[in-house]
């Protein structure tokens, strides 16, 4: 092989890129292990959702997250930003109504779907956006390419660590003594969390003042 063979080269800046995806990736979906313990979790206890809708859920969401920040930093759409944190009413709503439909025999279930865990995934990781969209206008095919395989193959790697928490015997402990207000309480939270991190209430005061 010559020394001035390209293919070291190459591969050694493909690493570089699969590193820094894995970094960007564990940074901003850290958050995102807790509201998947919380489905696995569920999901043990009451059957829904299905592992396999968490999955597919969490594939579709974060998906959708990542096509939409490609599409962006492409110029092909612009992000209302802060207007995207309203999607924290998505996880209140779903909280509150497992609160209030609860009766007291089983155990409230906040999320019993695909779409439903997709669409929790998608409110929670909204503001993911601002950092994936610089990221992918910096990046050439390759590397953006290489980009979604590590995401592809974190999110599994994310869904493994979650459903082991979610197996652990003081988790489950903990969630069988208050898991009908916990669980839909960590929902409500989360969604008050996105509300306010992301602006949108200061927004809506000021247009309504």
């Amino acid at each position: 092989m010559s020394v001035d063979d390209p293919y070291p080269a190459v591969v050694i800046d493909l690493l570089g890129s699969a590193a820094g995806a894995a970094v960007v990736f564990a940074a901003t979906d850290i958050d995102d292990i807790v509201i998947l313990t919380l489905f696995f979790v569920t999901a043990r206890r009451t059957g829904r959702p299905r592992v396999r809708q968490i999955v597919a859920g969490q594939y579709l969401g974060i998906g959708a997250l990542a096509l939409a920040s490609v599409v962006v930093a492409a110029g092909l759409l612009v992000v209302p930003d802060p207007w995207t944190g309203l999607l924290g009413l998505l996880p209140i709503a779903l909280g509150v109504r497992a609160l209030v439909q609860h009766d007291g025999d089983e155990e409230p279930v906040v999320v019993a779907s695909t779409l439903g865990v997709a669409g929790v995934t998608i409110a929670n990781g909204a503001d993911n956006v601002a950092v994936y969209v610089p990221v992918f206008r910096a990046l050439g095919p390759a590397d953006s390419a290489v980009f979604l395989l590590v995401f592809v193959l974190l999110i599994a790697l994310w869904c493994a660590a979650a459903a082991w928490l979610g197996g652990h015997p003081r988790i489950v402990r903990l969630v069988e003594r208050a898991g009908h207000w916990l669980v839909p309480a960590i929902f409500v939270g989360i969604g008050l969390v996105i509300l306010v991190s992301s602006g949108v209430l200061g927004r809506l005061i000021d247009l309504l003042g």
